[in-house]
């Protein structure tokens, strides 16, 4: 199990490798940590000012140097008999650790750092990297409390691409000994008007999370929970009201699911969900299960 810790040596990303760590230590994995380097950025500011004495930089020299700090960084974070030795790039950040991360088997970030990035803020490297990343994303934040990955929530809206992220979950679940909920949410918009309607969706709802509970997750015997929330809220809000109420240790859900909405218009729940939680979220792009 290979997973890949990008990082700008800010306190959340510091965070990043903690969660990492700990997730190594349950999946029994290896980790690498990354770091990508703009080189005309604030963290050249003189250059970039026109005031550097040095026409141009010496990237051998840069490499070497936030090598180093890099390794020095994940020592204090990471289980040496865990540790890989660190990647330095040079470029954009997000593209980066998209091209890396096809040889890993997860990528472990937080959602902003040493930029000041807000999770409002659609241009986030940690967003672009939920969009475009094939490697399943598991996104921290520096509330994120994931203990010993305990208790999980699982959303689901019975698509294809819903589906992708069931065997993810159950893995950890069945590692970390875990309680899995698994959740799916009826809006007041896909509810007909007429009360006999859509007590019978409702119905046919909570039956069909049973059949899914007993087909994906059947091996984690007395460990699953599942429930058909209807709400007047839209997905994304009934799921963190739903977090709010239940001290979850890690949410997973895939990045797009029954509408097909492309990612890119970040109109998904994962998306919605991601900028607004504290709880760790493992993404899961179907494009991957399906390659």
């Amino acid at each position: 199990m290979k997973i890949l810790v990008p990082t700008d040596f800010s306190e959340l990303s510091e965070k990043a490798l903690d969660v990492a760590n700990r997730f190594a230590k349950l999946m029994d994995g290896t980790i690498t940590p990354f770091h990508s380097h703009i080189p005309i950025s604030e963290m050249d500011e003189p250059y970039a000012l026109g005031m550097s004495s040095q026409m141009y930089q010496d990237f051998d020299q840069i490499e070497d140097a936030l090598s180093d700090r890099l390794s020095q960084l994940a020592e204090e974070k990471v289980d040496k008999k865990r540790l890989e030795k660190p990647i330095i790039m040079m470029g954009n950040p997000a593209q980066s650790i998209i091209d890396v991360s096809e040889e890993y088997d997860y990528i472990v970030m937080s959602t902003h750092g040493r930029t000041g990035f807000t999770r409002f803020l659609l241009g986030s490297v940690a967003e672009k990297v939920l969009r475009l990343a094939h490697t399943p994303v598991l996104i921290v934040e520096d509330e994120s409390d994931v203990d010993d990955f305990k208790k999980i929530l699982v959303t689901t809206d019975f698509s294809e691409n819903a589906a992708s992220a069931y065997p993810y979950a159950k893995i950890v679940a069945e590692k970390a000994g875990a309680d899995l909920d698994l959740v799916h949410v009826i809006s007041f918009d896909q509810l007909d008007d007429e009360e006999e309607g859509s007590i019978s969706l409702s119905n046919l709802r909570e039956k069909r999370i049973k059949v899914l509970e007993k087909e994906h997750f059947h091996s984690l015997k007395g460990k699953v929970n599942s429930t058909v929330i209807v709400s007047q809220d839209s997905p994304h809000e009934a799921i963190f009201n739903h977090v709010k109420e239940n001290n979850y240790n890690l949410i997973v859900m895939a990045t797009v699911g029954r509408t097909g909405i492309n990612y890119l218009m970040m109109g998904s729940t994962t998306a919605n969900l991601v900028r607004h939680v504290n709880t760790a979220v493992l993404s899961v792009n179907p494009k991957r299960d399906k390659q």
